[in-house]
């Protein structure tokens, strides 16, 4: 029996319609047998309908059940939680909360108050009593020569401290309290000063106790030594 196909494409390629190339393939897949594609059944189709006078082939429509239509039923909507909420009765915890809330402050009140007792106590024994005695406590004011006797044209070195800024005077006297030698000095920045003068000259004729003074402008300090002519 002849496929009608091929008679179509047969046809189609004797009048000279449609793509030879394209038919030409389908006549030997027809001829062999091979698997022919639906695309190329249709391009055959369209063609044989409109150059060959072929009725338009009519799939029938397999025949669909129609569903019944079910209508909607309305879901009914679901009051909010906020209007839950107002309408579940309140318990009321304002005596329960008063009393947690003074438990808790009275707890903490506890822990301060140790607390602060023990850092106290860390405190007080860890304190010891300042020796006021103590040589290491520099003084207010102070004044000493290197030595205690001196001969005529000796170097006198004179050292101190003073709690004050700035300079402090130097003075010595004679055993008539006549001034024989004064200096004006800059203290270090600990406080400290230093100096050296010379025992000799006018005022120093005569042997004797010698008085030297330092003068900060709050307080006057003094010492002596002995000098020899």
């Amino acid at each position: 029996m002849t496929d009608p196909l091929l008679d179509d494409v047969k046809s189609l390629l004797d009048k000279d319609f449609g793509d030879d190339r394209i038919l030409k393939q389908i006549c030997r897949a027809c001829e062999n047998n091979e698997v022919i594609s639906n695309y190329e059944r249709n391009y055959v189709r369209k063609l044989a309908e409109k150059h060959l006078g072929k009725r338009p082939e009519f799939t029938q429509t397999p025949h669909v059940e129609e569903k019944p239509i079910v209508s909607d039923v309305p879901i009914p909507q679901i009051q909010q939680t906020q209007s839950l909420l107002t309408e579940m009765p309140r318990i009321s915890y304002s005596k329960s909360k008063n009393k947690k809330i003074m438990l808790g402050i009275g707890g903490l009140a506890l822990v301060i108050i140790i607390a602060v007792a023990v850092s106290f106590s860390g405190l007080t024994t860890g304190i010891t009593k300042i020796d006021t005695s103590s040589s290491d406590i520099p003084l207010s004011l102070s004044i000493q020569t290197d030595l205690k006797s001196y001969n005529k044209k000796d170097l006198i070195s004179i050292s101190g401290v003073s709690n004050s800024m700035g300079t402090v005077n130097l003075s010595i006297e004679n055993q008539n309290n006549k001034l024989v030698w004064t200096e004006q000095i800059s203290l270090k920045n600990d406080g400290q000063f230093s100096t050296l003068a010379i025992a000799g000259g006018a005022g120093w004729e005569k042997s004797g106790t010698y008085t030297i003074k330092v003068d900060n402008g709050k307080e006057t300090k003094s010492d002596t030594f002995s000098f020899t002519a």
